[in-house]
């Protein structure tokens, strides 16, 4: 059975930083692509960022570009987010996803896994 578990969420001020992962079990995790996804209350899930299986390639939203940066640890079966100069706009449940394709992708429809989610609230 395959399992995705974020991890790190929390409250933060504006400007702070955090860290999040996602242990992966149940797959070949290095065969995977993995993305972080995100929903507000409201709003429609969107992509954030995402990493190909061998981590040389990423893809980036504009809106959190220079700012959050995707790796993985093949490893340890884990992918991580570091988000730094959070703002408030940020303040969403991040998910991560495994997308067993070659290539990055940025499309939720395409992805076959999901984790739980985890809160990350950005307080002005």
């Amino acid at each position: 059975q395959v399992q995705l578990v974020e991890s790190g969420g929390g409250l933060v001020q504006a400007g702070g930083s955090l860290r999040l992962s996602c242990a992966a079990s149940g797959l070949t995790f290095s065969n995977y692509c993995m993305g972080w996804f995100r929903q507000a209350p409201g709003k429609e899930r969107e992509f954030v960022a995402a990493i190909k299986w061998s981590g040389r390639d990423t893809a980036y939203a504009e809106s959190v570009k220079g700012r959050f940066t995707i790796s993985r640890d093949n490893a340890k079966n884990t992918a991580y987010l570091q988000m730094n100069s959070l703002k408030p706009e940020d303040t969403a449940v991040y998910y991560c996803a495994a997308d067993l394709r070659l290539t990055v992708t940025i499309t939720p429809l395409e992805y076959d896994y999901w984790g739980q989610g985890t809160q990350v609230t950005v307080s002005s």
